[in-house]
């Protein structure tokens, strides 16, 4: 039976500058899609890269294809194999299975509770298979993933209060300034990170809130959405004189904001402290910055005093929803290993033995005139009938070749048999 392995890296284990070597864009998980879909010693793979982690999920021909993943990583990335290897970590067969259970319910982010990484996860399994790079072990797992995320997030207080590193974000503003009411706010992008800022943003009342986007559509859609005032991304050094904080969420692979634009700006604003948060990876926000006088940077991984103390508050729930992943854990692997031929040979055998017995007995119980031989003769004739019907199907399955995915004909026979007890939890 195949196996699933699990390749990468995240906030517990790679510090943000070597996540942001790691970090694939949009284009690059195309071209490794491919590679995955085409590699010969490679069944399926799925490739997911977000803020904090970048992991390959993959299910090998042969072997384990550990070396075989790294050296891909190595060099689709750029980047020497010394200097990530230490940070990698792989999972294989249930602790894969579990690893994902476990990042899609959010019990493996920077802030426990979190909800984009499941929608994240979500947009990483369309495009594996809208590529063809994933097929049925995968879409099972994926489907299984969702499933237990959402009896995390419905049963479970673990995505209450601080539920986003925007929401960390925020909170670590109001430390810093004690009062955000008569504070003025930019935000850099416009994304979903951007939106769950301004939420949050709100609720402390600031002062006002100034939008920029590369693209003024959705800086304007966001800052009408909150009654804010949307820029040309171009503006934003400009706007730097009139704002006390800026977020930074944009997918650049360049600094938006550098050391000497802000040193230009702290004149304008008469050495005033201003306050840069940066939850975007890889970075917007040069980290020089923090050597200008009155000038703060921090990044995601400055978020985790706030983070560590959510995740303390919610250790109970946390508990709870490791029970859920457990359950969820075993159900998968019940299911993977019915798709192996034996007891997929015997589930078929006992189902059709179990409809011969009752039809049989429902039919026969009518019949009294018929003698102990005819009887006999009868269950004989429904006991062959039975056997020829599912001679053929069960012949198919045995008749195993090396150039085709037995894991597929075995889901779907067990599909046709009607096999596997539908799951009542989406």
């Amino acid at each position: 039976m195949s196996n699933i392995f699990l390749i990468g890296a995240n906030h517990k284990t790679a510090p943000v500058e070597l996540r942001e070597k790691l970090s694939f864009t949009a284009e690059e998980i195309l071209g490794a899609l491919e590679y995955l879909k085409t590699a010969p010693h490679i069944k399926e793979g799925l490739v997911f890269s977000t803020c904090n982690r970048m992991e390959i999920l993959y299910i090998p021909e042969a072997g384990d294809q550990v070396e075989a993943m790294i050296q891909f990583i190595s060099q689709h990335k750029k980047i020497a194999v010394s200097e990530f290897r230490s940070a990698l970590y792989i999972h294989e067969g249930d602790e894969a299975i579990r690893h994902l259970f476990q990042v899609s319910s959010s019990l493996d982010s920077m802030m426990v509770g979190e909800p984009q990484i499941l929608g994240q996860i979500k947009k990483a399994y369309v495009v594996a298979l809208e590529e063809g790079a994933s097929g049925v072990l995968l879409n099972r797992m994926m489907h299984k993933a969702f499933s237990v995320a959402k009896r995390v997030r419905k049963e479970t207080g673990i995505g209450d209060n601080a539920v986003s590193i925007s929401y960390a974000a925020i909170e670590l503003a109001n430390k810093i300034f004690g009062d955000l009411s008569s504070k003025s706010v930019m935000l850099l992008g416009a994304g979903e990170m951007a939106e769950l800022a301004v939420e949050h943003l709100m609720s402390h009342n600031v002062k006002q809130i100034i939008v920029a986007n590369r693209t003024f559509k959705n800086a304007l859609a966001l800052a009408q959405k909150f009654k804010g005032q949307a820029i040309q991304f171009e503006e934003r050094e400009e706007a730097l004189k009139d704002v006390d904080i800026i977020i930074s969420s944009t997918g650049a692979r360049e600094y938006v904001l550098t050391q000497i634009q802000v040193k230009r700006a702290m004149k304008k604003r008469h050495h005033n402290t201003i306050f840069f948060i940066d939850i975007a990876v890889p970075r917007d926000i040069d980290p020089k910055i923090n050597k200008v006088s009155n000038a703060y940077v921090y990044d995601i991984d400055d978020l985790k005093s706030i983070v560590e103390t959510n995740i303390a508050q919610r250790e109970q729930e946390t508990i709870k929803a490791a029970r859920f992943v457990e359950e969820g854990v075993l159900t998968f692997r019940k299911w993977m290993d019915s798709l192996s031929i034996v007891p997929t040979i015997k589930s078929i055998n006992d189902k059709m033995t179990t409809i011969v017995e009752m039809e049989f007995n429902k039919t026969i119980s009518s019949l009294t005139h018929l003698s102990c031989e005819d009887i006999e003769a009868v269950r004989r004739m429904t006991q062959a009938i039975a056997t020829r019907t599912i001679h053929d199907p069960i012949r198919f399955l045995r008749n195993t070749g090396d150039h085709r995915d037995d894991s597929l004909y075995l889901n779907v026979t067990r599909q046709l048999f009607g096999l596997d007890i539908p799951e009542k939890d989406g």
